[in-house]
């Protein structure tokens, strides 16, 4: 019993090595921490003249893409082009855009952050809205760690059956979730279009509504003073002689 009671006072009562933990991958690279295909969209609003910046991280020799549409536009005289610009680590210009929807698909040279801008210099008055969906996927990707293992391995298994059934069937899955995830980029460039055709419908709605409540108060207001100028022409004033009009 005695001496368990020290150990439980070492236990107890010694130094505490607690505190916020920093680093959460110690052992990982940043191609480990990093690597992966991955995709964003959100929307975002761009105010008048006002420039809006986003980075995405990519590997060299890997497909980066960005998708972009404008879903509306407010102020007088408004223009939905939008100048889009994305730069490469080493500040770069990778490609531009000036318009109102785009795609930029290309292959990337150097690993590290990208930047994509969006400039509203167009519009001096207004604000707009513009969807956006990014990423980068990896058609031959491979774990960096596993790639000494996979050459002896195909070393030793090229005397083997190459139409092993387990090979085929994980290169078939890898396949489909690459056209999986094609399909999802292809359908978030859909939903921009229907989100923007449904706020230009919505725009031509209350623009229509406006114009046609101004065109009716203006046509009863013209009715309204030729009513007041006919009447004046038909007014007859009574009085005496001296009062009236003299040839």
């Amino acid at each position: 019993m005695w001496r368990i009671i020290p150990f439980l006072f070492l236990v107890l009562c010694g130094p505490v090595l607690g505190g916020p933990q920093t680093n959460f991958h110690g052992n990982m690279t940043d191609q480990e921490l990093f690597w992966g295909t991955d995709q964003y969209d959100f929307s975002v609003v761009v105010p008048a003249a006002g420039l809006e910046c986003f980075w995405h991280f990519a590997h060299r020799g890997e497909r980066f893409y960005l998708s972009f549409m404008v879903q509306w536009v407010t102020g007088v005289g408004h223009d939905r082009h939008l100048s889009v610009t994305v730069n490469a680590p080493s500040s770069l210009i990778m490609a531009t855009v000036d318009d109102a929807k785009g795609q930029i698909n290309f292959e990337t040279e150097e690993t590290g952050f990208y930047q994509m801008c969006f400039s509203n210099f167009h519009n001096r008055f207004g604000t707009m809205q513009v969807f956006l969906s990014f990423g980068v996927y990896y058609d031959g990707y491979k774990d960096p760690d596993k790639t000494k293992e996979e050459k002896k391995k195909k070393k030793e298994e090229a005397s083997k059956d190459l139409n092993n059934t387990l090979s085929v069937i994980e290169g078939a899955t890898h396949k489909l979730e690459n056209h999986v995830f094609h399909m999802f980029r292809y359908y978030n460039f859909g939903r921009m279009r229907k989100s923007a055709d449904f706020f230009l419908l919505l725009s031509n709605s209350q623009y229509v509504t406006w114009w046609s409540l101004f065109l009716s108060l203006l046509i009863v207001t013209s009715g309204y003073l030729q009513f007041l100028f006919l009447k004046r022409l038909f007014i007859t004033k009574s009085g005496t002689k001296e009062e009236k009009p003299r040839c």
